[in-house]
């Protein structure tokens, strides 16, 4: 239940633990339309490990007219990430005649936290009036010729946790989570990275990484790409309607495919090396008038 946390609602008894996270995220869009004077934002961008300098590409691109930031612990259900490499900011700004929400960093089941944390940036999103939401990560590359530092484009996942942040009948169609439409516009052959590599992604609960064993299981169930995060998200944001596209940063190959050990420096270092190219790709995904056109 969410009333025992810190920041929880202020709900009724007969709320719903589910009606009492959805208060709560409009409590913190509100509190964020008041910090931005932006009453509503049209894309919401999440940031994973690493991905920091992106931002910083994105938030300086040209037709950007600057950027408000503050902490994300400042709005209401919102806490301090404590994963390293995550940032836990808020910044909104305007690119390509649109209203973006960049969220650098997040909260993770593993850190301890009930699932309506790991969720609570994208329902704000959502409650902000953001129709699409880019989640990123840091990811292992599961797939034979994937490289550190390449960008993969997520067309599904496996839910390896078996859980939901959704509670109760919510019964919420997965079929296509990650928008063919959205795909197309970044991997089509007219679009910003043609021919960019596709694969599925595996949420595993972490925090320690996967084993030899694990990894071959996940090769034998079809995943190309394994990491800790935005499944959650993703299942949030389709019960909110809004579309989703996700991008796996390959910050290292999964353990048995190099036999080298795993660290998370490792990450970061590979996050960073790759940060000017992921930026340019997110300020023209989020400058495409084909995103927001339905």
């Amino acid at each position: 239940m969410l009333d025992h946390m810190t920041a929880s609602p202020h709900g009724t008894p007969h709320e719903t633990p589910q009606e009492q996270a959805q208060e709560l995220a409009s409590q913190a869009a509100a509190a964020l339309a008041d910090r931005t004077g932006r009453e509503a934002h049209d894309i919401a961008v999440v940031l994973g490990s690493g991905w920091r300098p992106a931002a910083d590409v994105l938030c300086g691109a040209e037709g950007a007219g600057g950027f408000i930031e503050f902490p994300m612990s400042d709005l209401p259900g919102f806490l301090p990430p404590t994963a390293e490499g995550h940032g836990g900011t808020v910044r909104s700004l305007e690119l390509g005649g649109r209203r973006v929400l960049v969220l650098l960093g997040r909260t993770h089941a593993y850190e301890g936290h009930e699932l309506w944390r790991t969720v609570h940036a994208v329902r704000t999103a959502a409650a902000a009036g953001v129709g699409t939401v880019v989640l990123t990560n840091a990811a292992g590359g599961l797939t034979e010729g994937m490289s550190v530092g390449e960008p993969v484009l997520i067309s599904d996942h496996l839910n390896m946790t078996m859980r939901s942040p959704l509670v109760g009948a919510e019964f919420v169609n997965m079929v296509d989570a990650y928008a063919p439409r959205l795909r197309k516009i970044v991997k089509g052959q007219k679009g910003l990275r043609p021919g960019m590599r596709e694969a599925v992604y595996a949420m595993t609960p972490g925090p320690q990484y996967e084993t030899p064993a694990e990894i071959h299981m996940l090769r034998t169930c079809g995943a190309g790409l394994v990491g800790m995060s935005t499944v959650y998200e993703t299942i949030a944001a389709r019960a909110a309607d809004v579309e989703v596209l996700g991008i796996s940063l390959v910050t290292n190959l999964a353990a048995g495919v190099t036999g080298e050990p795993l660290n998370h420096e490792e990450v970061l270092a590979a996050g960073a090396a790759a940060a000017e190219d992921m930026g340019g790709l997110l300020a023209e995904l989020v400058s495409s008038e084909a995103v927001t056109s339905l």
